[in-house]
């Protein structure tokens, strides 16, 4: 463990997750979360749905950043024979008497991955109001890690003026960090619950020690879940977990539509 993983770990990092309840607030308005133990099942629902998926994303866009040759072998035999032409090609044999570094295509190949990543992600949300808040999410990361950790890595991702999904921000970021695929996936677990375990100081107002006494016990499955996830690290973006929550995906539409709320989602 190092510190780089407490910190971006952190809550109090900067990227604006504070202003998430992450579906937290409408399940308390319905009525399906109004104790401890209503709370922890939220909780284990969120972590093996939302969180196995959104921690997987996390480990495969930190395997694309930090090792781009190796993340295209099965999902992208084109890029994979491009660089095999590449190899062949004797120097000075294209126009303009230059070819192109390995480095360059391995980029090139890495960008191609985060955009399906982050495509594919998008895919798995079925909800335009849970699409809207990771992208921002991923905004707000992106602008923090950059100041936090500079680098080049952050360059592999989409261009996308309404931000990239948070996920595939956070695995990019771990990678700048100096982190691994499986502390990438260990944070998103770890956030998934962490961050509406504090929503709910606020809209429920549990005791923090009762609070952490749960996030304790619930400590061995984020950590199971972490290591499925970290698994799914360089396949094809298309075989990444699927699961979805279509009660929390109607929730989010609804709390969209909300005049007075104490949180973004």
């Amino acid at each position: 463990m190092t510190s780089a993983l407490l910190l971006l770990a952190d809550g109090r990092f900067p990227a604006g997750g504070h202003a998430h309840s992450s579906g937290l607030e409408a399940a308390v308005a319905a009525g399906r979360v109004s104790s401890l133990s209503t709370l922890e099942s939220f909780l284990l629902g969120r972590l093996y749905t939302t969180g196995l998926v959104t921690a997987a994303f996390a480990a495969a866009s930190h395997h694309a950043a930090a090792h781009p040759a190796t993340s295209t072998a099965a999902a992208h035999p084109a890029a994979q024979g491009a660089a095999a032409a590449h190899l062949a090609t004797p120097s000075g044999a294209v126009e303009g008497g230059s070819v192109p570094r390995l480095g360059d295509m391995e980029c090139a190949a890495g960008s191609e991955v985060l955009l399906q990543l982050d495509e594919e992600l998008e895919a798995r949300m079925a909800s335009p109001a849970t699409r809207v808040a990771s992208r921002k999410q991923g905004a707000a990361l992106l602008r923090a890690a950059k100041m936090v950790w500079p680098g080049d890595g952050y360059g592999l991702l989409p261009q996308r003026r309404d931000g990239v999904h948070h996920a595939v921000v956070l695995g990019v970021t771990a990678a700048a960090a100096g982190l691994s695929c499986a502390e990438a996936a260990l944070i998103a677990c770890y956030s998934q619950v962490t961050g509406q375990a504090s929503a709910a100081l606020r809209l429920l107002g549990f005791s923090p020690y009762d609070i952490q006494r749960l996030l304790a016990q619930l400590a061995g499955q984020c950590d199971a879940v972490a290591m499925a996830a970290t698994a799914h690290a360089g396949k094809d973006p298309a075989e990444l977990p699927m699961f979805s929550s279509p009660l929390a995906d109607i929730s989010a539409e609804l709390h969209a539509t909300w005049e007075v709320r104490l949180f973004a989602s």
